[in-house]
């Protein structure tokens, strides 16, 4: 088991929520992450060598508590198989912090790459049970194991997903702040009750919105990406949001949302994806708020090797 050929894994972005779909709803967004997993060099020993180049170099761990390793260790615990000394490349292009869910790509392309190696033994749907147990939550590792918009519900331990077709012309327009807003911090500020008129209002926007994607309905969609379960309870964490918000509706976005506890802002577009980027960062630029524009898509791929294995 110690001697085997690199493999390369690509692991996506992903935005959770999508507005009401608090916990339950992920999509992967064509922005990707690569893992190289190389074999340990000559004399190196069985500490794992992690180097990180891009998002987060220098800030992510570099041994065994980086996240990527721990989810290669997790499924070959599972596999009950002794994970040989290797070493590992995170080329990282999804920011930290994001909302654009680092972490479940950091899971989902170890998780991958550790399947690969041990020649397959784990179905899809077996990692994303693993990559929900790592996460804590199963919205953005449905999205970065099996791709695409993912509805995902938990009973108990039994996690039940429904693929949702996505608009084929749909873009997303993501502003994303230089500011950074810790999973952690959003959900600290969530209450621990909410009346039933404001369940009742979610509960029909992710209706709306399964329906709006599923059946091409993009006139559904500014309604059906509203939320009043996470988004104004998480306003005071990044208060230019309400401002953005406005900007991309105004310049034709069909909807648009904070991407999972943010701080990215996500619009989604059918066309006009440069005006509402451009209204967009100038919203955000006139509140003092310094950050970045990407253009992408949904993408219907999740986590896979590119080669070896």
């Amino acid at each position: 088991m110690t001697d085997f050929q690199p493999i390369e894994v690509m692991a996506p972005a992903t935005t959770a929520n999508l507005g009401p779909g608090f916990d339950c709803l992920g999509m992967a967004l064509d922005l990707w992450n690569r893992l190289e997993v190389l074999p340990a060099e000559p004399g190196a020993g069985d500490a794992p060598s992690v180097e990180v180049f891009g998002e987060g170099a220098g800030e992510l761990a570099t041994d065994s508590g980086n996240l990527t390793y721990r989810a290669m260790q997790f499924l070959y615990t599972e596999a009950a198989l002794e994970m040989p000394p290797l070493r590992l490349r995170c080329h990282n292009a999804i920011p930290l912090s994001r909302g654009l869910g680092s972490s479940a790509a950091a899971i989902a392309g170890g998780l991958v790459a550790a399947n690969a190696r041990c020649g397959g033994l784990f179905s899809p749907n077996e990692l994303l049970e693993m990559a929900a147990t790592i996460e804590g939550h199963p919205d953005n590792v449905a999205a970065a194991v099996l791709g695409g918009l993912q509805l995902v519900v938990s009973d108990g331990p039994q996690l039940y997903t429904a693929p949702i077709p996505a608009p084929p012309e749909l873009h997303t327009v993501l502003f994303i702040p230089e500011t950074r807003i810790a999973t952690a911090d959003a959900r600290a500020v969530l209450p621990r009750q909410v009346s039933v008129a404001d369940a009742v209002f979610n509960m029909g926007r992710v209706a709306l919105l399964v329906a709006g994607m599923g059946f091409n309905r993009p006139e559904y969609l500014e309604v059906a990406t509203q939320d009043k379960l996470h988004q104004p309870y998480r306003q005071p964490l990044f208060p230019a949001v309400k401002t953005i918000f406005a900007a991309a509706r105004a310049a034709g976005a069909l909807g648009v949302f904070v991407s999972g506890s943010g701080s990215t802002v996500l619009a989604l577009t059918e066309g006009r994806e440069m005006t509402v980027a451009y209204e967009m960062f100038e919203a955000a630029r006139l509140t003092g708020v310094p950050g970045r524009l990407e253009v992408t898509r949904p993408t219907s791929q999740g986590a896979y090797v590119v080669g070896g294995g």
